[in-house]
């Protein structure tokens, strides 16, 4: 049967992210199930999880200083660490994207850098779809298994990153100016977040395998 993959959204502008992230689903035979506060869905009727991008998290949840300048979503905060832990606890592949990835670091205890600009001095105000940011993986680690390289390009759509990494992940790629660009569980369990937007780049086979690698363990 074909796999049913819950992918979470913001309620406002979150259409289109969901569009990308069904097609690029839709290409390795799942379907996707679009999750909001407003259109919640039963965990027991999926086969895994995306947590998608958007808006940043609140600093409320890992000791952050509050920032009056950036958009928040409470309630989509509070729902996505709900179904992050719900869907780790059942064993249910969990992939997180851009906002997605610090959600699961954030979700299980871990803190975040609110701006990377001001603790990453060096690192250019990066912000494309396209392919121009070149990351490191981590050998022997779950995404060096998926991509089978030691590095790749992606693209850059973020400003805030992972700091302090919470219990029972591990960093799985960064990029030449050490900003975390991936972690993944160091449990083995299918568990993994990546900094850039993946389903944006459809033409990347290296991406392609990275949905498929999620797919197969949904299925």
């Amino acid at each position: 049967m074909t796999p049913r993959i819950g992918v979470s959204t913001s309620v406002r502008g979150g259409w289109r992210s969901f569009l990308a992230i069904r097609f690029a689903l839709w290409r390795v035979g799942a379907k996707a199930v679009r999750i909001t506060a407003d259109t919640p869905c039963d965990l027991g009727r999926l086969d895994g999880l995306v947590a998608g991008g958007g808006d940043d998290i609140s600093a409320t949840h890992y000791g952050g200083e509050l920032m009056p300048d950036v958009r928040i979503d409470p309630k989509r905060d509070a729902l996505e660490m709900e179904l992050i832990r719900s869907a780790a606890a059942a064993g249910l592949p969990v992939l997180g994207i851009c906002r997605g990835s610090q959600m699961i670091n954030v979700t299980f205890g871990g803190t975040l850098h609110a701006d990377i600009q001001d603790v990453f001095k060096d690192a250019p105000r990066m912000r494309t779809v396209l392919p121009r940011k070149t990351i490191t993986v981590a050998p022997g680690s779950l995404l060096a298994t998926i991509f089978r390289r030691e590095a790749a390009k992606v693209n850059a759509l973020h400003h805030q990153s992972v700091k302090d990494l919470a219990p029972g992940l591990r960093i799985s790629a960064r990029d030449e100016f050490g900003i975390v660009q991936a972690i993944e569980s160091d449990s083995g369990s299918p568990l993994l977040g990546v900094q850039w937007h993946p389903e944006l780049m459809p033409f990347s086979a290296r991406q392609k395998q990275l949905f498929a690698w999620f797919v197969e363990q949904a299925a």
